[in-house]
């Protein structure tokens, strides 16, 4: 796919912006003695026990020539050792030593006491809004790792509805082309929500990780026996994970809990990935009716599981 030079100059004007706000331009970083590729090798070596050069060399995408050089000016200077592998006479396995060690402990809380810096003057929402944006850009640019830090369902807190606000308009906007009469309606059901909220019978669940808000359903009572279910979305970057499943499982379990007899929806038919997974968990289709709103023409549906 052609990409265009607009394109490539943002990304470039990205890549200046970031080496020059972490100080990775400085001939020492965290005013140290070592460059960024030194301070990476030892925070590896740091961090991971039983590496190898090759494993480095893969793990930080370095030329090997160039590591090894790096390795031998570490050793010259008493910051690691090689161990001969027990299994394997040809491997040889890199560790700091007690001076490496000694000499690399205070750039760990320099470099923590740095971001802390840079975060600290962020509000809450915005420290969120950048993590989630950091995430965003490695998960794109990276296949995902292994051990991947789980993702939990909790309840909403504080400035959750707000952004849970925020990211329907972005998305439905974008993904869909509908229109700011989206976002008023989906503002006043999460007004409601928060101004008559009952938590003996309703509840907001969000699905989390690390912080960052991948997705979000709402259950509230529409009657004695009937409970809807609402504004369930997932961020791009979590589908394909269970998140949507979940949080439906979770509205389920929690109607069953608080003896609803119905839980009951109202979605459209462009909604093809949520309705699938409405259809999976058992609800049935009771009602579909054409309508302009939005901006768009749609046809609206009505879905119902019987508890």
């Amino acid at each position: 796919m052609a990409v265009s030079e607009k394109r490539i100059d943002a990304v470039r004007r990205f890549n200046r912006f970031i080496t020059k706000h972490i100080g990775a331009l400085n001939e020492g970083l965290l005013n140290s003695r070592f460059s960024l590729t030194e301070m990476r090798v030892l925070y590896e070596l740091h961090t991971n026990d039983g590496l190898t050069a090759g494993d480095l060399a893969k793990l930080l995408s370095l030329d090997p020539a160039y590591l090894s050089r790096l390795l031998k000016k570490f050793k010259s200077e008493d910051l690691i050792n090689t161990v001969k592998s027990t299994a394997d006479g040809r491997l040889r396995f890199l560790s700091l030593t007690n001076e490496g060690r000694r000499v690399f402990a205070p750039f760990i809380e320099a470099s923590r006491a740095e971001v802390a810096t840079i975060l600290e003057p962020l509000s809450d929402a915005e420290q969120i809004r950048l993590i989630a944006s950091m995430n965003f850009i490695s998960s794109t640019l990276d296949s995902p790792e292994k051990g991947t830090d789980p993702i939990i369902i909790r309840s909403h807190r504080p400035g959750d509805i707000g952004w849970v606000i925020h990211r329907h308009a972005v998305l439905y906007a974008h993904e869909y082309g509908l229109d700011a009469s989206f976002e008023a309606l989906v503002a006043k059901i999460g007004g409601e929500f928060l101004e008559n909220y009952k938590p003996e019978y309703e509840h907001c669940w969000i699905a989390d990780r690390n912080d960052e808000i991948l997705g979000s359903v709402f259950l509230v009572q529409k009657d004695e026996s009937t409970a809807q279910l609402r504004l369930l979305y997932v961020e791009p970057t979590a589908r394909g994970l269970g998140v949507g499943r979940n949080l439906i499982e979770e509205c389920i379990q929690f109607a069953g809990r608080k003896q609803y007899k119905k839980i009951t929806l109202w979605t459209n038919s462009i909604l093809h990935a949520a309705i699938h997974l409405y259809e999976e968990a058992g609800f049935k289709l009771v009602d579909e009716q054409p309508h302009h709103s939005f901006g768009k023409d749609l046809v609206g549906q009505t879905w119902d599981l019987v508890l």
